[in-house]
Parts: structure tokens; C-alpha cells; sequence
């Protein structure tokens, strides 16, 4: 696996080859990773013609580790500074992000941002408010971690497991955190946005989308799968897969 550095931290990465030189962006969630995204990017990228970056922010999968608590912005960082100097770095322009919640969270933050052109977003299950459901299933998560295997399972993924979980858990169960809210940066996105959740979510409710949807206009869409939770590259695999390579193709 290649690496890439940023602000002098290795970045893990893979570029997937497709037939068109355009950019599918993979933006993994809160305990995410490359590893763990598996064959979902290769499978979008081969379905749509679009080659894939795919890499792990740091504190994840092997890139380097953090070493203090995250903070309370820290997915503004992610999306404002250093995401824009990895595509910078890698050569890629007007990326189509592909985003899993706290990764759907960061490229709704970066194309509000206004900082580059951008060519489309999907999300799933991406945040834009703090809801009561998410903070109770990160208490559980927690609770998880500290009662079962969870850790370990996670160590498959994770160069250092245990901080991953705790920078992760730790600022979303903060009381500041409470009030982070990013939708003041959706009406400023320009470019047709794809707006995935599970029915099922364990971490937020369909009150995302409709703030997702009400906040860009009529250039976002909403797509609801039944009997899926949080995960719906996952929950339903190849419905979502189907439901991006239609959206980057009509991009194209």
C-alpha cells in the first residue's frame, strides 16, 4: 500500500485504475479505513468506468496515528485542510466524493467550502446535526468496546486500534460536541449531490436527509433503503452500488 505525506503524517492510500481519468473520492466513516471499505470502491469503480482514490485519515487503518484528543471541528480540518492538499498531491481535479458518514460529513463541509470545483457527492448515512440516536448509539458502542472483542476485531483494520475508537467515541460523546452543526455550508454546494440511508440507521434518522435536501435544493436527491442500517454499501450492497454508478454516469 502506498503513502502519501501530509502536514508530516504517511497517509495511507490506493488508486484504483478506470477507463475515464476522472476521480471517484472514497471518504471512510468515523472507524473506517481502506481496508475496510474491501471491494465496494473497486465494485463502483468498474460499474461507472471511473477510477478510485481511497485512503485512510489519520488515526486510521496504517496511517499514522494522533497523538491528542481530536477536536470539536475536526472534520472541518479533515475537509478544509488536509483533504485539499491530498488531492492536490495525487493530482486529482474535480473529484466525485463518495462519502460514509463522517466521510459524507467531510465532503459536504469541503464542497461547501468552495475551495475547488466539484463534480458530485454521495453520501451515506452522513451527519449535518448532532441527534439524540447518535449519541445513544455511541454510548452503546462504547460499551461495546469495553465489554466485548470489539477492540480486537478492530485491530484487523486499525494500526492502533484502541485510539482509533477512543478519538472517535471520546469528541462525539463530549458535551461541546452537541452543538456541531454544518448546515450553513450546504446551500453554497453547486453540484448534484446523492443522498443514501438506511431506513434502519442506528445513527440518525431520516432528519438528515430532509436537512440535506432542504439545505443544497433541487440539486440533491434523496434515496431511502428499506431494511438497511447504517452501513449501505453494506446492508444493501449492490442496490447502492447500482444507485452511484447511475448518478456518476449521468455526471459523465
Amino acid at each position: 500500500m502506498p503513502f502519501v505525506t501530509i502536514d508530516g503524517a504517511r497517509l495511507e492510500y490506493e488508486m484504483i485504475k478506470g477507463s475515464r481519468s476522472a476521480t471517484l473520492v472514497f471518504l471512510h466513516e468515523g472507524l473506517g479505513s481502506v481496508a475496510l471499505w474491501r471491494d465496494f470502491p473497486a465494485k463502483v469503480a468498474a460499474a461507472s468506468g471511473w477510477r478510485a482514490l481511497v485512503y485512510s485519515r489519520r488515526g486510521y487503518g496504517q496511517s499514522d496515528p494522533i497523538d491528542e484528543p481530536r477536536p470539536v471541528d475536526y472534520m472541518h480540518r479533515e475537509a478544509l485542510d488536509v483533504l485539499p492538499r491530498l488531492l492536490d498531491r495525487l493530482g486529482v481535479e474535480q473529484p466525485v466524493f463518495i462519502g460514509h458518514s463522517d466521510g459524507g460529513s467531510i465532503a459536504l463541509i469541503h464542497a461547501g467550502g468552495m475551495l475547488r470545483p466539484v463534480r458530485g457527492i454521495v453520501t451515506m448515512a452522513a451527519h449535518v446535526f448532532v441527534e439524540d440516536l447518535t449519541i445513544k448509539s455511541i454510548e452503546e458502542a462504547k460499551v461495546a468496546f469495553q465489554t466485548t472483542n470489539l477492540g480486537e476485531r478492530m485491530s484487523r483494520y486499525h494500526r492502533d486500534a484502541t485510539a482509533a475508537f477512543w478519538g472517535w467515541n471520546d469528541i462525539w460523546l463530549h458535551p461541546d460536541f452537541r452543538a456541531w452543526n454544518i448546515e450553513a455550508f450546504l446551500p453554497k454546494i453547486d453540484c448534484p449531490v446523492l443522498a443514501i440511508q438506511g431506513v434502519e440507521d442506528e445513527y440518525g434518522t431520516p432528519a438528515q436527509v430532509d436537512a440535506i435536501i432542504r439545505g443544497i435544493g433541487a440539486r440533491a436527491r434523496p434515496l431511502m433503503l428499506p431494511a438497511c442500517r447504517h452501513s449501505p454499501h453494506r446492508d444493501q450492497a449492490a442496490t447502492t452500488t447500482a444507485a452511484i454508478a447511475d448518478f456518476v454516469r449521468e455526471l459523465a
